[in-house]
């Protein structure tokens, strides 16, 4: 038996590849962390992983567990680089993806476009067969036409064919036996069927869903072959887990099966990273906030729980209705502000930031490869939040004549100043995502006086403070290693899959609901074990999915694991009603239907356990590196005392203004804000005065 228990997790990012390791003694339980970013490498991702791994000096042979998360999958989707797809569905349904929804945002543009289908119509082919919504063969499947519908699929050199057939939700065995005929016929081929990923109705997202699968599997599998082989040469021994959208990892071979699922596995892994540390810190209500270098991304978190959807959608904007991806994804907002995000002036000489970034190359003005334009990163730069001796972590020397031609521009354009440009482009970016932070808190019904801001990614604790401050949270809570806390939060996940049915039912028909919830648990089970998860190592969460009768909109009511006795049922009934009334501000006397469940399946695979930091009784006056001033774009120009985060111990505390330095972030501490660092070496920063309670 070895002495010690190493785990590594790399996050993937848009303009950044990060790495987390964690050593931890089994004799002493002392935990040694090492953190390090390195450039992300499109399109050869696994590059970015291999070289992290170097740059950190990671063995990776002496390595116990391996976690990834990437961006793989949605840059393929929003950059249109996966496989050409064909389809096939159900006779006369195959126009289903392109009339989609009438959820046309921009209502009053006459020349208004849908989004164009992924696969074209005459790639989209028909079958018959038919099911009904009971799951009920109502005509048999007729396979006389595959072998013309194959024949025009290799001649126009299809890589991958999505199968969705009408309500496969309800009974997929038509759907499983055209995927296993297509298979035999052509083994070369990818094949996908959307009983593989949902169980869901709703046929145009099924049918997105499946197409969207199929179009990201070819290369979202190269990369991951090429990720093991690359880890394999370095002397990789175990098991390589992939995080998904739904905050849990699961294992290569799942992944490689409906690569779909990690379409947001970055963000899903900070958000339950910021669940799990408000379970260590005794702080179950979370706001959560990611701000890397691309976008800012954030999500409730409510009784340590972050909530799971399959009402996802990529590109979808003012302009656009988007593409439903109907797989578990936490509920989260997206925009598009960052480090890097680009400041511009438009027709109207009315500043913005965003939504495009300046990525990783060129980057801010001030990285000095090239970029002329001035972005997040810059105005901090210049306003003197972030240090220009200590730029990235002293890894890069700021081109300051860049800075300064970069908003000298702006200021021209502006007829401002370049410092009041920069104050502009801080409360600019701070108010977008104080809008974002409400469309998941106030927006839903919830106060955010009532929770704690978690941030995190390089741009969380520059903005953090400001934001808090805007919303009236109780305080803001910097994680230890918050530049890379998104891999962080890979080490806190289970192996995890989440199963979503539909089956319509009276809201008190205890039988049929008991007999669905039994079916899918035993369903769970069967798939854990075939990957050598002992059924009693899974534990089960069950969710109703409950709606008034005849209404659209449903919300999910949490249930014991064991069979729902009268008792259950009619504490979920009352639940239901307290839920729908905080999610949609009314409650009704209608009566409750059930149009299915979602079942959480998970079991522990080498999750981390933190330990509290020892004590050395380091001073507080050994972290201060003196005095700058800093000007807080709100709140006027202060001399600030500048810290060594590193040079921290649990128990120091002290008051702002101050700015407190990271090797990878930078921390703005506000002139009124009280600091303490606890147990675990997070950064505590109260908001609130007194007064204000």
């Amino acid at each position: 038996m070895t002495d010690k228990i190493t785990r590594v997790s790399t996050d993937v990012g848009g303009t950044f590849t990060d790495l987390v390791y964690f050593e931890t003694d089994l004799a002493t339980g002392k935990q040694t962390v090492r953190t390090e970013k390195s450039d992300t490498t499109p399109p050869d991702f696994e590059k970015g992983v291999l070289n992290v791994l170097d740059k950190g000096k990671v063995d990776i042979g002496s390595v116990d567990f391996f976690t990834h998360g990437t961006t793989v999958v949605i840059n393929a989707l929003t950059e249109r680089k996966g496989a050409k797809v064909g389809m096939i569905t159900t006779k006369g349904f195959r126009d289903a993806i392109e009339i989609g929804r009438g959820n046309r945002p921009d209502f009053f543009n006459l020349k208004y476009k849908k989004p164009e289908p992924f696969v074209e119509r005459y790639l989209r082919r028909e079958i018959t067969g038919r099911m009904d919504y009971q799951g009920e063969e109502v005509t048999p499947l007729d396979l006389s036409t595959l072998d013309e519908t194959l024949s025009l699929f290799r001649a126009e050199g299809i890589e991958a064919i999505a199968i969705s057939l009408l309500h496969a939700y309800a009974n997929p065995a038509h759907e499983a036996a055209l995927k296993a005929e297509v298979e035999a016929r052509w083994p070369e081929v990818t094949v996908v069927a959307s009983h593989q990923i949902t169980r869901e109705w709703r046929e145009y997202e099924r049918t997105n869903t499946a197409i969207l699968s199929a179009y990201v599997q070819p290369k979202a599998q190269r990369y991951l072959e090429k990720l093991e082989s690359g880890l394999t040469d370095k002397g990789y021994k175990g098991r390589m887990f992939i995080m998904q959208s739904n905050c849990g990892v699961d294992s290569v071979e799942a992944i490689k099966a409906v690569p779909i699922t990690m379409v947001e596995s970055g963000p899903a892994s900070g958000f339950w990273g910021a669940a799990e540390l408000g379970r260590i810190i005794g702080e179950p209500n979370i706001l959560a906030l990611d701000i890397g270098g691309t976008t800012a991304k954030c999500s409730l978190i409510e009784n340590n729980q972050v909530t799971i959807k399959t009402d996802y959608w990529i590109e979808r904007d003012r302009k656009s209705a988007g593409y439903p991806i109907m797989v578990p994804v936490v509920d989260l907002v997206e925009i598009g502000n960052g480090g890097g995000s680009i400041a511009w002036v438009d027709d109207f000489d009315k500043l913005h930031v965003g939504p495009h970034s300046s990525g990783s190359t060129p980057g801010p003005a001030a990285y000095g490869r090239g970029g002329e334009d001035a972005t997040t990163t810059d105005a901090n730069l210049a306003l003197g939040r972030i240090n220009k001796d200590y730029f990235c972590g002293g890894s890069v020397e700021a081109d300051l004549p860049a800075l300064d031609n970069a908003l000298g521009k702006l200021a021209g354009r502006l007829g401002n100043t370049p410092r009041d440009v920069a104050r502009g482009i801080v409360r600019i970016a701070n108010s977008n995502m104080v809008n974002a932070l409400k469309l998941v808190s106030v927006n839903r019904g919830y106060d955010p006086r009532d929770f704690t801001l978690v941030v995190f990614g390089g741009g969380g604790p520059m903005h953090g403070v400001a934001l808090g401050q805007e919303l009236g949270v109780k305080k803001v809570v910097v994680p230890r290693g918050a530049p890379v806390f998104s891999a962080w939060g890979m080490m806190m996940s289970d192996l995890r899959r989440d199963y979503f049915v539909t089956r319509l039912m009276d809201g008190r028909d205890r039988e049929t609901l008991n007999d669905l919830l039994g079916a899918t648990m035993d369903q769970a089970r069967e798939e854990y074990a075939r990957e050598g998860v002992k059924a009693d190592k899974v534990t089960f969460e069950p969710m109703v999915r409950c709606r008034y009768q005849n209404q659209e909109f449903a919300v999910e009511v949490p249930v014991p694991a064991g069979p729902v006795t009268e008792e259950v049922m009619e504490r979920m009934l009352a639940e239901f009603h307290e839920i729908y009334e905080r999610e949609y501000t009314y409650r009704l006397t209608a009566g409750v239907e059930i149009i299915g469940i979602h079942l959480i399946a998970s079991s522990e695979v080498g999750k981390l356990e933190l330990v509290p930091l020892p004590k050395t009784g380091a001073r507080l006056e050994d972290a201060v590196k003196g005095t700058r001033m800093v000007d807080y774009a709100t709140e006027g120009e202060h001399e600030a005392t500048i810290y060594d985060s590193t040079k921290f111990e649990p128990g120091m505390s002290f008051h702002g203004p101050a700015v407190i330095e990271d090797p990878g972030t930078t921390i703005v501490v506000h002139p009124t804000n009280r600091v303490f660092i606890d147990d675990f070496g997070n950064t505590h920063i109260e908001t609130r005065t007194e007064e204000e309670g």
